[in-house]
């Protein structure tokens, strides 16, 4: 009676037929079924779910049998087959499965790849001098660097051979259509196994490692020093590599260092502070240029 008094409850009726009820009745109690019953087993972690994507996206050729035995063998993970096909991700069509992306060839590739080029360099007597930089691709480290007043394709052509010794064996050298670089140089090349590609005209980007490191050498050494001889050259050069190959970080590997030191950091508990028992050391590169930190005993 109260609630009559609040609103008229007769126009809120509504009339319907027998089988309108019975087909409401049905579609709930499918829908409570379908809540209380959910089919199939849990879904597994985020994380392991992450971690197989990640997996399937590194290991294009690894199928679901693979990538289960991987998690149960290395990390004692035990996910069937079926449950990592369900959660590796979708590949697109028209691309068959295993199929190898441009990242990975060219990742593959890059582990036994050189790229050469020059810079120019002037000395305090406003002589030319020319910079010749080799780097490999795997691991951004510069193998070869070293300046001549006269480049010649001798010249060149004696600087790869002391590169491609016989504890390396690379596969392949890039470089561009300088004119150094002549038909003799690069058959020179081939005969010690070496494969020449060559970077098309006015395209820098082909050989975009090589190309930086250069725009590197410029903006950490010889935009700030000026050489006072060739020889003076050569040993800034000398001491930059060091520094280049032994102390600086690259963010194209991760970041990292291409020859990272053998002596293993000691672990912190906390993320701003180190022990006391450790101090930081400064080491001046290029007479206080740059300066390379490390951890060493209070």
């Amino acid at each position: 009676m109260l609630l009559s008094h609040l609103f008229d409850w007769r126009r809120a009726l509504v009339v319907v037929r027998p089988e309108t009820l019975l087909r409401w009745h049905r579609k709930a109690w499918k829908l409570l079924w379908r809540l209380k019953s959910r089919p199939g087993r849990p879904p597994i972690p985020g994380e392991l779910q992450r971690l197989i994507r990640r997996m399937a996206l590194e290991n294009p050729r690894w199928g679901e049998e693979r990538i289960a035995n991987e998690l149960l063998l290395k990390l004692d993970i035990r996910v069937s087959p079926r449950t990592v096909r369900k959660y590796m991700p979708r590949h697109p069509p028209g691309r068959p499965r295993g199929d190898l992306r441009w990242s990975t060839f060219l990742r593959l590739h890059a582990q036994g790849m050189l790229s050469c080029d020059f810079c120019l360099a002037i000395t305090a007597s406003f002589r030319m001098l020319y910079v010749f930089v080799v780097i490999e691709h795997g691991t951004w480290r510069l193998i070869h660097c070293n300046a001549t007043a006269h480049p010649s394709a001798a010249w060149t052509l004696q600087q790869l051979r002391e590169v491609s010794g016989l504890e390396h064996r690379y596969k392949f050298l890039l470089h561009d259509l300088d004119c150094i670089f002549s038909r003799q140089l690069d058959e020179s090349i081939e005969a010690l196994g070496i494969s020449v590609l060559k970077s098309a005209p006015h395209c820098p980007k082909m050989n975009a490692i090589c190309e930086r490191v250069i725009g590197t050498l410029r903006r950490e050494c010889l935009d700030w020093l000026v050489p006072l001889s060739e020889s003076h050259l050569r040993a800034l050069l000398r001491a930059w590599i060091q520094h280049y190959n032994r102390g600086r970080p690259h963010m194209a590997l991760g970041p990292g260092i291409p020859d990272p030191p053998l002596a293993t950091i000691p672990k912190s508990a906390s993320r701003h502070r180190r022990a006391e028992s450790y101090a930081v050391k400064a080491e001046p590169i290029l007479g206080g240029l740059h300066h390379e930190y490390r951890l060493a005993a209070a």
